[in-house]
């Protein structure tokens, strides 16, 4: 039987003996009192004593907890020989000690469901096709697998035969199922639809993106935030100042109030039932943890909740440019030929010219045209000049403009107004003659313009920065709507920019996706990784968001605040009730059993309420 068990247990059983006690005559009754507050109390006094003992051996100092105070406010009460307040005092305290590690563990209990998701077993396929079930750490880089339809992936990987519709939940927090194809990366935990495929594994177990997930999460769990350590540290400190405050209230009442002497202890009891610091303790992590789950539900992982509740007090914000504002690959985005081309044979060529590279501009123009025609051609790369081929007896060039001097005026026009918005141009050129033009930019990612506008709405500044050149910097920059742009900036500066922010602003945040954004990164108050960037930007971040959707940055920025105020609106709540329950007693309008009510009533209140944010949309 385990120690909560045992517990729950022996409260049941003291509750039954105090119902019980009030059918029995005099002493019986009494008896039946003090053994009902001794079994539903035990752990009360195990807790209290204890762990006092144990955090002010390990401090160094006096470090008393809420418990010690309701076991020596039932001391109190039987010495006085109020034994049925005695028991009432522990049986209501006690069973909303229960309640309360209930509600504090249910966004607990939220958060780590994930572990019920973590791969257990593999179809591993031997040499010969035959198929071995092995467990998970078994696994190395390189095996192959079979995913069932219906099952789990088991471990991070690529597909190497058939398709898939995963659902990828558990990593992106996305709720819609992702189509897989050959070539296409599948992570482990998530589950296979209604297909069966094959796959190479890319990852050990310990480095999957669902093992980070499970680590985050443990951090997040062990990481309070700013105002819960606070509290943390607060609580001895409060209980001793009880303690102290404890004859000051004796002789107040005796000789200032002229209460009895008897009366005097009694409302001494009173006044240690109602400072009791229990909602104030309960105002803040329950809270916190309820928001972590919360975010973590929707793809958005903190290392802990000190991040969460430094990104409510966010003055500045900066990004990096490509892939974190932008998509991180070149599009076409404009496109413009001669009226006299035969643009459907120009663009077979184009195509056909283009797939013989792997360069990223030659993918994004593959991936914009459709062509008419497949054709087989032979194409050399000239540095400095671009790709060349003849083509039906005629040659066929695709480069920039600065290698070409004849250039029609309307395409030459046409050129100086989409350098100067930041696009890259290729010319297509047949016979030395420019036939047409492209545009290519790495595009604004699509949530980001809303992005920028929300943090502006709330104040916050907002800050691009780029390697890129200058004139595609302020072309993003504008497009965008950023409060300030800074490009030509290396790699190793960016830390360096964000040391400057901070001098500006109290606090600041740095997003992005690559090895070069890890120092600035982990330079900032709050470094937030893209999910789909490199492993080092995100293991130093203090944030990861498991899609590229700046809107969950949103988001997480709202529950922040959010939990800001739940928090604040439980500490003046639950300072509000000792304070009110320190009154009524002085004015002798309340007893034990009625300050325990409210008390631990109004602790379970601040509970509840934090955990409204697992609900919070």
């Amino acid at each position: 039987m385990s120690t909560q068990t045992r517990a729950v247990t022996a409260y049941l059983t003291g509750l039954t003996l105090f119902i019980v006690s009030y059918l029995l005559p005099g002493w019986l009754s009494a008896a039946g009192c003090l053994l009902a507050t001794g079994l539903a109390g035990y752990h009360i006094v195990v807790e209290g004593v204890t762990e006092t003992i144990t955090d002010s051996a390990t401090q160094h100092k006096f470090a008393p907890n809420i418990h010690l105070l309701m076991f020596l406010a039932a001391l109190g009460a039987i010495a006085i020989g109020s034994f049925e307040e005695a028991a009432l005092l522990i049986l209501i305290f006690a069973g909303a000690h229960f309640l309360e590690e209930y509600a504090e563990g249910k966004s607990q209990r939220e958060i780590t469901a994930l572990l019920d998701l973590n791969p257990v077993e593999a179809r591993r396929l031997t040499s010969d096709g035959a198929v071995e079930v092995v467990t998970v750490d078994q696994l190395a880089v390189g095996d192959h697998l079979q995913v069932l339809n219906g099952g789990q992936v088991p471990i991070d990987g690529t597909i190497t035969k058939g398709t898939a519709t995963l659902d990828e939940a558990a990593i992106t927090g996305e709720s819609l199922p992702k189509e897989k194809v050959v070539g296409d990366t599948v992570f482990g935990s998530t589950i296979n639809g209604d297909s069966t495929f094959t796959m190479v594994v890319t990852a050990s177990s310990a480095d999957t993106v669902f093992a980070k997930i499970l680590q985050l999460v443990q951090d997040s769990q062990q990481s309070l935030g700013k105002t819960a350590t606070k509290i943390k540290r607060f609580e001895p400190l409060y209980v001793t100042t009880v303690l102290a405050l404890l004859p000051v209230v004796f002789l107040l009442g005796y000789f200032g109030i002229h209460w009895s002497l008897t009366t005097s202890l009694y409302r001494t009891i009173v006044f240690l039932v109602s400072a009791s610091p229990c909602a104030l303790a309960a105002a803040a992590v329950p809270a916190t943890l309820s928001g972590l789950s919360n975010l973590a539900r929707h793809g958005i992982l903190f290392k802990g909740g000190a991040y969460l509740t430094r990104l409510a007090e966010l003055q500045a914000i900066a990004f990096d440019k490509t892939g974190t504002l932008t998509a991180g690959k070149p599009t076409v985005t404009d496109v413009s030929f001669l009226p006299t081309v035969d643009q459907p044979a120009l663009i077979n060529q184009l195509v056909a010219m283009e797939r013989q590279s792997n360069h990223p501009l030659a993918t994004a123009i593959v991936a914009h045209f459709t062509p008419t025609a497949t054709l087989d051609v032979t194409v050399t790369n000239q540095l400095g000049r671009g790709l060349e081929s003849i083509i039906d007896g005629h040659t066929i060039r695709i480069g920039k403009p600065v290698s070409f001097t004849q250039v029609p005026t309307s395409l030459a026009a046409q050129t100086d107004a989409l350098a100067a918005a930041g696009k890259t141009v290729i010319y297509v050129v047949q016979d030395d003659q420019v036939q047409g033009l492209l545009a290519l930019m790495d595009v604004p990612n699509p949530a980001a313009k809303d992005a920028i506008a929300y943090f502006k709405a709330q104040q916050i500044h907002t800050h691009m920065l780029t390697g890129d050149a200058q004139l595609t910097g302020q072309a993003v920059g504008q497009a965008l709507g950023v409060d300030a742009v800074t490009a030509d900036v290396l790699p190793e500066n960016k830390a360096t920019i964000i040391g400057e922010q901070q001098q500006r602003y109290t606090t600041v945040a740095m997003v992005g996706d690559g090895v070069n954004d890890a120092p600035a990164l982990a330079t900032a108050d709050i470094g937030v990784a893209m999910g789909d960037g490199t492993d080092v930007a995100i293991d130093v971040a203090d944030t990861v968001l498991m899609q590229n959707d700046l809107a969950k940055l949103i988001y997480a920025h709202r529950l922040a605040k959010r939990l800001n105020r739940v928090i604040w609106g439980n500490l003046i709540f639950a300072l509000a009730i000792v304070v009110l329950l320190i009154v009524l007693n002085f004015l002798s309008l309340t007893n034990i059993a009625w300050g325990v009510v409210v008390h631990e009533g109004s602790t379970l209140l601040v509970i509840l309420n934090g955990l409204r944010l697992l609900a919070f949309k």
